[in-house]
């Protein structure tokens, strides 16, 4: 009774994470990645599968498997088994509305050149909707679901290990775990010299994610720990702040029409986790978008801060963030959302199979996709 009554008291992981663990070949997403796997994706679906891969994406056989698993991962692309009649069962990719937006030459910042962008990236990694679930289970329990700020690699692990064990059948051996930890570490974590100082250009060019400043190593040698840090986070702009908290208002409150403050900074999966940022930085990056979006209004009732908005919080959000990267929708030539769902089919069906997974008793046209 009792294991039973805790793992139905902690499903969390399950709900907010596919069980997938180690598919990043060790490798953290390095700089130039996504952007080349969308160029090679937006044209052929099999271009990760191809034999000439490496050479067409410029990196060796395992940092293929990595590049497909990573733009997964960022939702930058989904993937969808062929059909009997194609005459192959393989995974093919394709590249979704948001990497087009993103990644594309003429998209809102395809060199990943704007701070905001990584963050925007580290968001959509971390965020979970159903049929659009986080593939980083790992990377969500130390984000949104770890009690600790400091950590040696053995606690994270045991931790996930625990989540693992409470949220799905059957989980994947610990030494898959440990090496999601030691990736979680590579791609967050400045290198240091051996002066002791911060690594240099080459380093943040091996994976950009570190020039975020969510993690540092504190432990000395021989005893290595972590801890994610807190305080101003300078290339965090307001706007990307207000797209999240706008974005999990729409994933969170159903029909809804506010959010408090105090779950955009607390609760497991949102913003003020994914970004280790307090309740007051949400709150002054929300007033400040406000003043130019009379949607939104901060609000207080009963000494709890809110965030009120009259419009649709996904659409609000995707107005928001559009107008940081200078209104890429209204460029020309730009596809809308159903017209990329037009040239790309497969994306819905993509979905529909994921909800299909999570509610078994959803229709599908034709046979199961496992």
């Amino acid at each position: 009774m009792d294991t039973e009554k805790s793992r139905m008291s902690d499903s969390r992981l399950a709900e907010a994470a596919h069980s997938q663990f180690a598919r990043h070949e060790t490798f953290a997403p390095r700089f130039g990645w996504l952007h080349k796997a969308y160029m090679q994706v937006k044209d052929n679906p099999e271009a990760f599968l191809a034999d000439d891969a490496p050479v067409l994406l410029g990196v060796g056989k395992n940092m293929v498997h990595a590049m497909r698993y990573w733009s997964r991962a960022f939702k930058l692309t989904r993937e969808l088994r062929g059909s009997e009649d194609s005459g192959s069962r393989a995974m093919y990719s394709y590249p979704t509305w948001e990497a087009r937006w993103l990644l594309d030459e003429n998209g809102a910042d395809p060199y990943l050149e704007e701070p905001g962008s990584l963050w925007l990236l580290h968001w959509w990694l971390l965020s979970s909707r159903p049929g659009w679930k986080s593939w980083t289970p790992s990377w969500y329990v130390a984000f949104h679901l770890a009690p600790f700020s400091r950590f040696t690699a053995a606690d994270l692990t045991q931790l996930i290990v625990r989540h693992v064990n409470l949220s799905y059948g059957e989980g994947p051996v610990e030494a898959s775990i440990a090496k999601d930890v030691d990736c979680i570490t590579k791609m967050y974590v400045p290198a240091r010299r051996k002066d002791g100082a911060p690594g240099a250009l080459e380093d943040l060019l091996a994976c950009p994610f570190r020039d975020l400043g969510l993690l540092e190593q504190v432990g000395q040698r021989g005893s290595a720990e972590w801890q994610f840090t807190s305080g101003t986070r300078t290339s965090l702009q307001a706007r990307i702040i207000a797209y999240a908290c706008l974005d999990y208002a729409a994933r969170t409150t159903r029909h809804g029409s506010s959010i408090s403050l105090a779950r955009l900074a607390n609760e497991a999966g949102s913003p003020g986790r994914a970004f280790r940022v307090r309740e007051p930085v949400i709150a002054a990056a929300l007033e400040r978008v406000a003043g130019d979006h009379p949607e939104l209004q901060i609000v207080e009732a009963v000494g709890q801060r809110s965030l009120a908005f009259s419009d649709d919080p996904f659409e609000l959000a995707w107005d928001i963030l559009d107008e940081q990267y200078d209104k890429v929708r209204k460029r020309p030539d730009f596809p809308s959302r159903e017209k990329w769902g037009r040239m790309y089919p497969q994306l819905a069906e993509a979905e529909k199979r994921e909800l299909k997974q999570q509610d078994p008793q959803l229709p599908l046209n034709d046979e199961e996709n496992a």
